[in-house]
């Protein structure tokens, strides 16, 4: 009996080049895929390993890998942290075309003096940025702003994940947990409140108002809003100002009015409000009471433009009222916020 040679060892030398072309390839996809695999695992785990614990007062910074891109942020530990009692956690926003180490800069808005005061741990989440040092960065807040809002970032699971790791490192009371933010980084706060009701008690939005495209809190999150008449950027009343950079990178942006009205609605809070504050230049008026505790707060100074009031730092324009403190009225609006949780 001869024996038969399988049809492929019978084919010449053209066929052979082929199937090693085709071995080749396959074996190079399955080795993309492999490193595609081992670069998600690597992923996955740099976001899910907790870093070491934080066992002294000083600035710290971190980054971690998010959604396929590596986010950065800082933790400010004021000098009076000693380990053994929970302390109040502050996350505070850049505004769209700063970053963490624009907003974490003391001379700029005075937040590290007055944490030194308060006794609060300080968190300075980086918005995305084309820029290794996260400069010009933007935070995906619903209708706004820039590239996080048209590449669709998932900047609540960011800001999540590091709430998570600074609560591992630090001992922090779960029950105080804040957000405030400028202009952008006012309008991410309100999205936080609108999807994280879980973990922020109270925020205070700076000279930005609630764009979010959807929101459903499923429990209270009090309000304290803060922004000035003559607001250039985002208009009181509603729309993007005349001082908006770009405004294909902004939003019709919605009313200071109708922002606190939402809020008002959510909260469930008594729609008709007091005076707590009048002095010259700047007024707050609450609703309260609210559901469960809660209490929404408006202060509108009449100067001051698109800025921090209290702050030093000049943006284009005039320079910040010192009529109000925001870092001190936010810091009396969270100490007033008893929700229960």
């Amino acid at each position: 009996m001869i024996a038969m040679k399988p049809a492929f060892l019978k084919a010449g030398p053209g066929a052979w080049l082929m199937v090693a072309l085709l071995l080749s390839a396959s074996a190079a996809a399955q080795d993309g895929t492999v490193r595609e695999r081992l670069r998600e695992r690597r992923q996955v785990q740099a976001s899910e390993a907790q870093p070491a614990p934080i066992t002294a007062p000083g600035d710290y910074r971190y980054s971690l890998e998010h959604g396929g891109r590596t986010r950065l942020y800082r933790v400010h530990v004021p000098p009076g942290y000693r380990g053994d009692t929970p302390v109040p956690l502050l996350l505070s926003l850049h505004g769209g075309g700063g970053s963490m180490d624009y907003m974490a800069k003391d001379e700029n808005y005075g937040q590290l003096s007055h944490a030194a005061r308060a006794g609060q741990v300080l968190v300075f989440p980086n918005g995305i940025s084309r820029f290794r040092s996260g400069m010009l960065a933007t935070w995906n807040a619903g209708a706004c702003c820039g590239a996080a809002r048209d590449e669709n970032v998932d900047d609540v699971g960011f800001i999540r994940l590091v709430l998570e790791r600074v609560m591992h490192q630090l001992n922090i009371d779960r029950q105080r947990v804040y957000a405030t933010g400028m202009s952008n980084g006012a309008m991410m706060a309100y999205r936080l409140a609108c999807e994280m009701p879980e973990l922020i008690r109270a925020i205070a939005p700076v000279a930005g108002t609630d764009n979010t495209l959807s929101c459903a809190p499923g429990r209270p999150v009090s309000v304290l809003h803060i922004h000035a008449l003559n607001d250039t950027h985002v208009l009181f009343e509603g729309g993007a100002g005349p001082d908006s950079v770009d405004k294909a990178q902004m939003t019709d942006y919605r009313s200071v009015p109708a922002s606190v009205a939402r809020w008002v609605a959510y909260n469930g809070c008594q729609r008709s409000p007091q005076r707590v504050l009048e002095t010259d230049g700047a007024r707050c008026e609450l609703y309260a009471p609210c559901r469960d505790g809660a209490r929404v707060q408006l202060c509108v100074t009449e100067r001051g433009g698109h800025s921090w009031p209290g702050g030093v730092k000049r943006t284009r324009g005039e320079a910040a009222t010192q009529a109000l403190s925001a870092n001190e009225a936010m810091w009396e609006f969270f100490m007033q916020t008893r929700t229960p949780r």
